[in-house]
């Protein structure tokens, strides 16, 4: 098939048409899953709120991040942040409400004021921010272990198979 295509292709630029689109040389990997950009943007949009927690995941401070072996986490209340893009970046503080249904955070001291006075907390990304203390409980810890690479992979261990290496 792929032989086809590229022939197809030579044959197009041979009659002086244009050459075949990047999205028909390179095959898709798996046939289930969909690469349209309108389909991703359709699915994050409208996406429920228990895979709305996993969009809005956080990425950990360097030494977090070496420390349990993973990259990011699904941010969640109490946690502490720095804010690292835009207008309040190098803010830290602890988010206050994670706000699934606008895909945004807020964090302790950062707001802004409205016209009357009042004061209004600004939404930040998850994306933006970074986790510098980790809010632990039974499910996160169980969740880091997973991870982490910490657990053992497989059935058995050595000492079952008598097998050393």
């Amino acid at each position: 098939l792929a032989q086809a295509i590229l022939s197809q292709g030579a044959k197009l630029a041979s009659f002086g048409a244009a050459a075949v689109p990047n999205s028909l040389s390179a095959m898709k990997q798996k046939k289930t899953v969909s690469s349209s950009r309108r389909k991703s943007r359709k699915a994050y949009f409208t996406a429920p709120s228990h895979l709305r927690r996993k969009l809005m995941s956080s990425p950990l401070s360097k030494d977090l991040r070496a420390k349990y072996g993973v990259r990011s986490i699904p941010i969640r209340r109490d946690d502490e942040v720095m804010i690292v893009r835009g207008h309040f970046h190098d803010r830290e503080g602890k988010v206050i409400q994670v706000y699934r249904k606008k895909f945004r955070i807020h964090i302790e001291r950062v707001t802004r004021d409205k016209a009357n006075g009042q004061t209004v907390p600004v939404g930040i990304h998850p994306s933006k921010v970074m986790i510098t203390k980790i809010k632990m409980d039974k499910d996160r810890k169980a969740l880091l272990d997973r991870r982490g690479g910490k657990a053992k992979k497989g059935k058995y261990s050595e000492k079952d198979t008598g097998i050393t290496t």
